[in-house]
């Protein structure tokens, strides 16, 4: 029996909106996307780039359409980022670039009811 393929729910073409939305954004300043969706057992970090003067970023993105739940910045609490860092090292380890510059930052997307958005981007939330 064939299997059938999963579309993705409203959670994840909210996620796939925001996720895209910061690449360009980010490629816009001038940075560029190493890996997107970057995944090992022990996390995945949504966005890595390079900026022009040669520091990594780890970005999460997070993207809501409502603020019932907190401003999509919130959701990353000390847990999260050192698990972030923790990602960023184990990225660096396996691309021969310990010891390099590198931040953690997030991209936070909200979604309006009329399709609009508005994004801030953090840098170096460590």
């Amino acid at each position: 029996m064939p299997t059938k393929l999963k579309r993705p729910g409203p959670k994840q073409r909210t996620g796939a909106f925001g996720e895209s939305k910061a690449a360009e954004f980010i490629e816009k300043r001038g940075d560029e996307i190493l890996e997107r969706n970057w995944r090992i057992r022990e996390g995945e970090v949504d966005l890595i780039s390079l900026s022009a003067d040669g520091i990594f970023h780890f970005i999460e993105v997070k993207t809501r359409s409502s603020l019932a739940f907190g401003h999509p910045v919130e959701a990353i609490n000390r847990d999260k980022a050192h698990r972030m860092q923790r990602l960023a090292l184990a990225w660096l380890a396996t691309h021969g670039c310990l010891g390099c510059d590198y931040a953690i930052d997030v991209v936070a997307i909200l979604l309006a009811s009329d399709g609009s958005h508005t994004l801030e981007y953090r840098e170096n939330i460590l």
